[in-house]
């Protein structure tokens, strides 16, 4: 067939793809239905969608333009929903920040962004402050919601006139358009800038709302932080499937079980530490059993104990793997079609990191030469992907970009093998594979035996240099009971001089930390302590 010109795009049928148009359908078709619950309040989508032009028109105000960066840190309330509307809506890009980072981490970040404007919950205002002054970034404190914030505070809760000539369509020009700048954890040096467009924003939402199960129905529990990966871009998925978003402050058991019970919580996502939170919190007795709640979880693999007793609180958990690179979630796997196993055999699948995501990147799994693995479950290769739903590259940096989209594909850094069925399952990550005399162990194999004994709760496996230069896994109580499970070169050694701890975070971040401690202790210098913190949702939490 030839394609004459008069075929080519045109404005009537080629559009931007944006995930600002969900919002925009869902407002129209739907503007009565309860879109946002915050502490006492309610927002239908109409009051929403007033919520998100009214700081639309702020941030026009403040001389906010197109491709400027606004900065901001908050956790999961009405505003920070309302900023991933609002700041693109304008053509501005949204950059999203942890509360839980340092002031000097927030500076660079603040730096690097070359942020024009940075938005701060009071929550985090003595962080927020200490960055914006040294970064030299104009701040605006949002309203505390009834408690004294300052007489310059953002209240974008206000019943005032709503400007209705701010249309998106006039600053979204292009979908390749940034959307958003959102930072990596920075475990191996400082965090890289990861760039977002709005075509992969829109398709990874679509995704999520497939993938999930979401719909007009659907009560989606902000358990996991809106700053990290943009909800994995649930942010915008919730709201296409015309579903209600229930903020949340913070991670809470009591709050958890609260929420679903007074708003019928069909879904959340969290790392498997918050999991662990609920199953021994004593509010789990008033959970509704008979209420299924689909739980999107990742970073450790969910052991036989776990689903067993998440089962049978009414939870359905589903394994997703991604990056911030990846918009987040790239694979899931879910057990619809393994219902009827045995509880060990449900988690030996969902152990493995499944199929690519529904509107996501393919996945390969290759060796040193770029050639796909043998599917047999043994042999190990690194995670490749391709496709719609990867970032359009690190900001300000040509270097790692090229780096990582090497052969024309974007290398994730993590080893996996593939099975007979066509699922894969990381075995580890590079950086984090242990050599112990020539031999290459998986810190993910350790963790997962550790896992099985009924006196672990949470395992990290890290590895600690000894004289001889090679390095070994770290000794636990479970050891002896565990020996026969795993391969002599990967049993624990006893001369590596430290002890597993009772619970421990096992993601890349808390693994950063543990080894950097260890280098501490292998010098004779004391590692460097920190008052205690809660769950954190800082590094990819999905792997």
């Amino acid at each position: 067939m030839r394609l004459d010109a008069h075929l080519a795009p045109r404005p009537a049928n080629h559009v931007p793809l944006t995930p600002l148009d969900l919002l925009d359908r869902t407002v129209e078709a739907h503007p009565e239905r309860p879109a946002a619950v915050w502490r006492e309040r309610t927002l239908t989508y109409r009051a929403f969608g007033r919520m998100v032009t009214r700081f639309a028109a702020f941030l026009l105000g403040r001389g906010i333009e197109p491709g400027d960066v606004v900065s901001i840190i908050a956790p999961n309330r009405p505003e920070m929903l309302a900023a991933h509307y609002a700041v693109p809506m304008i053509g501005a890009v949204l950059n999203t920040i942890n509360t839980r980072l340092e002031p000097d981490t927030v500076g660079y970040i603040l730096e690097h962004a070359q942020s024009r404007l940075l938005i701060a919950d009071p929550f985090c205002l003595g962080v927020a402050q200490t960055a914006a002054t040294e970064a030299r970034v104009p701040l605006v404190v949002l309203d505390a919601d009834g408690e004294p914030a300052g007489p310059d505070a953002l209240d974008l809760f206000g019943e005032g006139e709503v400007s209705d000539d701010i249309d998106y369509r006039r600053f979204v020009k292009g979908e390749w358009q940034p959307i958003c700048l959102n930072y990596t954890s920075g475990t191996t040096g400082r965090p890289k800038g990861v760039v977002y467009h709005h075509r992969g924003a829109y398709l990874n939402a679509l995704g999520n709302v497939l993938a999930l199960g979401l719909d007009q129905r659907s009560v989606y529990l902000w358990t996991l932080p809106m700053f990290h990966c943009n909800g994995w871009c649930h942010t915008w998925a919730v709201t296409a499937a015309g579903g209600l978003h229930v903020c949340l402050d913070r991670v809470d058991p009591a709050l958890i079980f609260a929420a679903i019970e007074q708003h019928g919580v069909t879904h959340l996502s969290c790392a498997p530490v918050v999991l662990y939170m609920l199953l021994n919190h004593p509010d789990r007795e008033k959970k509704d059993v008979s209420r299924m709640v689909r739980v999107a979880t990742g970073g450790a693999a969910p052991t036989s104990a776990l689903i067993a007793q998440m089962e049978a609180l009414g939870f359905d958990l589903i394994h997703l793997y991604g990056l911030t690179e990846s918009y987040g979630p790239a694979t899931l796997c879910e057990l619809d079609e393994a219902a009827d196993l045995a509880v060990e055999a449900k988690a030996q699948l969902l152990a493995r990191q499944g199929f690519r995501h529904v509107t996501g990147s393919r996945v390969r799994v290759v060796d040193g030469e770029g050639g796909d693995v043998a599917r047999d479950g043994t042999t190990t290769g690194e995670i490749v992907l391709a496709g719609n739903t990867l970032m359009a590259g690190y900001y300000r940096d040509e270097a790692a970009t090229a780096s990582a989209f090497a052969s024309d594909v974007f290398h994730t850094g993590d080893l996996a093998v593939v099975h007979g069925d066509g699922r894969i399952e990381i075995r580890d990550r590079a950086k984090d594979v242990i050599i112990s005399g020539g031999e290459n162990i998986s810190s993910l194999e350790v963790e997962n035996v550790l896992h099985q004994h009924p006196a672990v709760l949470i395992a990290a496996v890290v590895a600690a240099p000894i004289p001889s230069g090679a390095r070994c896994p770290a000794p636990s109580s479970s050891s002896r009971v565990q020996a026969r499970r795993r391969p002599k070169s990967s049993r624990p050694s006893a001369g590596s001089g430290s002890q597993a701890s009772r619970c421990r975070s096992a993601s890349s971040s808390a693994k950063s930390r543990r080894r950097r401690r260890a280098r501490s202790r292998s010098s004779g210098s004391a590692p460097r302590r920190r008052p205690p913190a809660p769950p954190d949702h800082r590094a990819e939490p999905w792997r």
